[in-house]
């Protein structure tokens, strides 16, 4: 599979973002992009909305549907999933990238929020899978593709923010067990992370002081790319990092990634 020409992406949380840059990139080849986010109007400090995503999108030569979503309301996903089968049909990808985070240690962390990463991170995570599971296993190369780290019980990744890494390793949990159990059918299930931090809207917003210090996020859509054009049945249950996906595609420059061209990099939550 060289490129992603016809087939059909839906991406969570794909607004602004590594979600954004993920369909821009895919919409290069000719894609259809199923933008998949809850702001369909202007927020107060985050730019982006799914229409002015799905501009972009098709401006870079994808189709674009844009869906008003929030995944965590069960029927709502069906019918999303459903309509972007009916619109292109079917499903070739999906990408769980929406997520809500809370850096905050376990006194400091009210339950609703708690709740609100849970049903976010894995439990959105679970039923977007779930949702475009049958339409995936009709697909030629089908892949779920997950931002979400690789799974340690190093006390260091619980200690400061227990209840947001359970969430977001709750959403490495679906990779490990849905990647084992779709194998024989060839779905492919990964994960994807970054080696430093990403400059996202939200960060800028939420951690201004590590911006400078980052990568623009189409360093996880250049490796997002290279995992979604590869053989569904040969590439599946890994835990892959945006830099060494895209040493294994031969490239060995990262400074056009840079936000601060020679500034020492921020690294990201995670990884060693």
């Amino acid at each position: 599979m060289s490129d992603l020409n016809n087939k059909t992406i839906f991406i969570t949380g794909a607004s602004r973002g590594i979600g954004r840059a993920i369909a821009l990139r895919c919409a290069r080849d000719g894609a259809n992009i199923v933008i998949a986010a809850k702001t369909a109007e202007p927020h107060a400090k985050l730019a982006g909305t799914i229409h002015s995503v799905a501009q972009e999108v098709e401006a870079a030569g994808g189709r674009a549907l844009p869906i008003q979503l929030d995944i965590r309301e069960e029927d709502a996903v069906l019918a999303a999933a459903k309509r972007a089968a009916d619109a292109f049909g079917g499903i070739d990808v999906l990408v769980n990238n929406a997520s809500a985070i809370s850096m905050t240690g376990t006194l400091a962390t009210p339950i609703k929020r708690y709740d609100l990463m849970q049903a976010i991170n894995a439990r959105g995570t679970f039923l977007c899978s779930q949702a475009c599971l049958p339409y995936l296993l009709k697909a030629a190369n089908p892949h779920i593709l997950t931002l979400s780290p690789p799974l340690t019980l190093k006390p260091k990744w619980f200690k400061g923010h227990v209840a947001y890494t359970i969430a977001k390793y709750g959403m490495s949990m679906c990779t490990l067990g849905m990647a084992a159990e779709f194998a024989a059918q060839g779905v492919a299930v990964n994960s994807l992370w970054p080696r430093t931090t990403i400059a996202t809207a939200a960060v800028e917003v939420y951690f201004p002081t590590v911006v400078a210090n980052s990568r623009k996020p189409e360093i996880m859509a250049d490796a997002a790319y290279a995992i979604l054009t590869r053989d569904s049945r040969k590439t599946t249950g890994n835990f892959f990092v945006d830099e060494e996906v895209l040493r294994a595609e031969g490239i060995s420059d990262f400074s056009q990634y840079a936000v601060t061209p020679g500034a020492p990099l921020a690294p990201d939550l995670f990884l060693d």
